[in-house]
């Protein structure tokens, strides 16, 4: 692996000069918050980008039918087949006479064909771990794959570093866009630690106890993001965080003792490089996902005026603080299961999905979130469940990672967590919240 961070390796995109002419791209999750934003950059930039393809879960049929008809895609896509009449139906109200309709493509596997299409960037904002197989489409088809879905690395880390080819794989999370940025500034041998940000969103400074009775209305309503409900959830939890800890592991290969978290609220410098003479290289910018967004599907190339830019001549005050971990232990156990590698991350993030479920149906309390994933976790590694990359409790003794792990080894991993963090999850809900406490 080249010293020079600059220079391509396995995730890191090259420095090069664009192709000239609109950009074919395609939009996974195209409804969705990343979605939603990167439709606006395009259509804000129509020299520069051109969409052909969108897939959406199906749960939003207008928005989707309207963003293809603005965009003049020539493909939609959605997961659940029973919601093609309604998409159908919207986009013949949307369309005039004469103007030949988007093909409709339906089903669970419909963004992974979709990811395959002939387009230069594949910009992947679908949430959760299902990303993962598109993740893995776009890249085998030597498409530039723009990421925001970070569970499908988390989940699928060696068989999507198996595949990805150098300058395939720009991040579009704002703090690894961030440090993507921050780490052109100097030599691999020069990175002392990576400093990834956290807003310590809408709880930070509360205690263990107290975040006990956070409701689901208080959990959504974050101080600076506008996201979907499960990483709005997650960003509370600081789950999102731990994530973000492992995807930066995964991108930039510095290991995870070399990778600190701490808390900004004003959320404006989005991560930050420390080199070995003491020099700290940040990233900084108002909190709005079109920069990172505009750095992924237009690189290497920046957009100009994708989003604001912040205001030097106005006083402010950015402030920092320690990761309180005793209140917030998300970090720590993404740190355990980042470590273990193999199926541990899958199993970390699928439990966490149906906590986060469970809690937004008011049958999970907030400190249950995580305390449920951890025991999930320690659960799946006593029993065989989970596998670490040297394939601690696998049966055959196989390593999981790197050579052994597959798309199967994940699926199956994924399926016992979420079953056994309903479980746990529904044993908590007929509890009193007395007995919570």
């Amino acid at each position: 692996m080249t010293d020079s961070l600059a220079d391509p390796h396995l995730l890191f995109p090259a420095v090069g000069a664009a192709s000239g002419g609109p950009r074919d791209l395609v939009i996974l999750g195209a409804t969705g918050s990343i979605g939603t934003q990167a439709a606006d950059v395009v259509l804000r930039n129509p020299d520069r980008f051109r969409v052909t393809g969108l897939s959406a879960a199906g749960g939003r049929p207008e928005l989707l039918a309207e963003q293809a008809h603005r965009l003049r895609v020539a493909t939609v896509a959605v997961a659940r087949p029973e919601a093609v009449p309604a998409l159908r139906a919207a986009l013949s109200a949307r369309y005039g006479a004469g103007e030949p309709l988007p093909e409709i493509l339906a089903g669970p596997d419909a963004a992974t064909e979709l990811a395959r299409s002939d387009v230069h960037t594949v910009l992947n904002g679908i949430t959760g771990s299902i990303g993962l197989a598109p993740t893995l489409a776009a890249l085998e088809a030597g498409r530039v794959l723009a990421l925001a879905n970070k569970e499908s690395l988390i989940v699928g880390g060696p068989l999507v570093r198996a595949v990805a080819k150098p300058g395939q794989i720009v991040p579009v999370d704002s703090e690894h866009s961030a440090l993507f940025q921050a780490l052109l500034g100097g030599r691999r041998r020069e990175v002392r630690k990576l400093v990834v940000t956290a807003s310590g969103g809408p709880f930070r400074g509360r205690t263990r106890a107290e975040l006990d009775r956070v409701t689901p209305e208080q959990a959504l309503a974050h101080p600076t993001w506008d996201m979907g409900p499960v990483v709005t959830v997650n960003s509370a939890t600081l789950v999102n965080k731990g994530l973000e800890v492992i995807e930066a592991h995964l991108l930039f290969d510095i290991p995870f003792e070399r990778i600190e978290v701490v808390v900004h609220p004003q959320s404006y410098i989005h991560s930050m490089v420390e080199f070995t003479d003491g020099s700290t290289l940040a990233q900084a910018s108002p909190p709005d996902m079109r920069l990172p967004i505009a750095l992924g599907i237009g690189w290497p190339d920046r957009v100009p005026d994708a989003a604001p830019g912040c205001a030097w001549d106005t006083a402010r005050t950015w402030e920092f603080f320690p990761l309180d971990e005793e209140a917030f232990p998300a970090v720590s156990l993404a740190r355990h299961v980042g470590g273990l590698g193999g199926t541990a991350p899958a199993v970390y993030n699928a439990a966490n999905e149906e906590c986060v479920d469970a809690f937004l149906a008011g049958k999970l309390p907030f400190n249950g979130i995580v305390d449920t994933v951890a025991e999930v976790v320690a659960e799946g590694l006593a029993s065989g469940a989970v596998t670490d990359r040297h394939g601690a409790g696998r049966p055959d003794g196989l390593p999981a990672a790197g050579t052994g792990l597959t798309v199967e080894d994940v699926l199956a991993a994924e399926t016992w967590a979420r079953a056994r963090a309903r479980e746990l999850a529904a044993r908590a809900a007929q509890a009193t919240p007395e007995a919570r406490a």
